[in-house]
């Protein structure tokens, strides 16, 4: 089986700022996020072990630790390629500029982007300790919805697939933002890359809830 692999930047650490200083950029993917795929892989192999040796006393540390750093590793994949620079990110989505289908959807799920914008800036800002603001597509309503994601795997429905994350913990913004989440997050609209959600949620959509109800 594939170990999972650390994916490269689809930037350089400068393209975010001024709203994400190039050493956070550095640090946060180059250390963080490269220590949830080690933890995964580490994960796997004392999975494995345990599996050989047909000893199941940490079974539980185990499972909790996988779905840690797995859910770590892929929420930040999302993240980096859910952000671009300044010039190119933020704003509205609208329908000139080629997702109309996820405006269009935002509106449908939230009433409008202002109510879609301020309950996923809410949900991200008071997230307790370490977290995540996501905005999923929810497969058997077929609507948006904002999960308040505790560390990396809480708090989440089962099937909904995340297209859009903003990262809430400490590491993703202490070192430019100190102890001010809620500026960080209210930053962070500058940056968003609405190309890059828009395919995310045709994506989803097209599966639609077949992984979970039809055969």
């Amino acid at each position: 089986m594939a170990l999972y692999t650390l994916p490269e930047l689809p930037y350089d650490y400068s393209a975010l700022a001024p709203v994400i200083s190039p050493e956070i950029i550095e640090l946060h993917h180059d250390k963080h996020h490269a220590a949830y795929v080690k933890g995964a892989n580490d994960t796997l192999e004392q999975l494995a072990e345990a599996r050989d040796k047909e000893s199941w006393g940490s079974i539980n540390g185990l499972e909790k630790s996988l779905a840690f750093h797995l859910s770590g590793h892929i929420l930040h994949s999302i993240y980096w390629q859910n952000m671009t620079g300044p010039k190119d990110g933020g704003g509205e989505p609208l329908a000139q500029d080629g997702v109309g289908d996820l405006a269009d959807a935002i509106t449908e799920s939230f009433g409008s982007y202002a109510g879609f914008k301020a309950q996923l800036t809410k949900a991200a800002a008071t997230t307790q300790g370490s977290g995540w603001g996501v905005l999923a597509y929810e497969p058997l309503s077929g609507r948006l919805i904002v999960e308040q994601v505790y560390d990396h795997q809480g708090n989440v429905g089962q099937g909904a697939t995340p297209i859009l994350v903003f990262d809430a913990w400490e590491h993703a913004f202490y070192l430019q933002y100190k102890n001010q989440k809620v500026d960080f997050i209210e930053a962070m609209w500058q940056v968003v890359n609405w190309q890059d959600v828009a395919k995310r949620y045709a994506a989803a959509k097209e599966r639609g809830d077949s992984l979970l109800l039809k055969p």
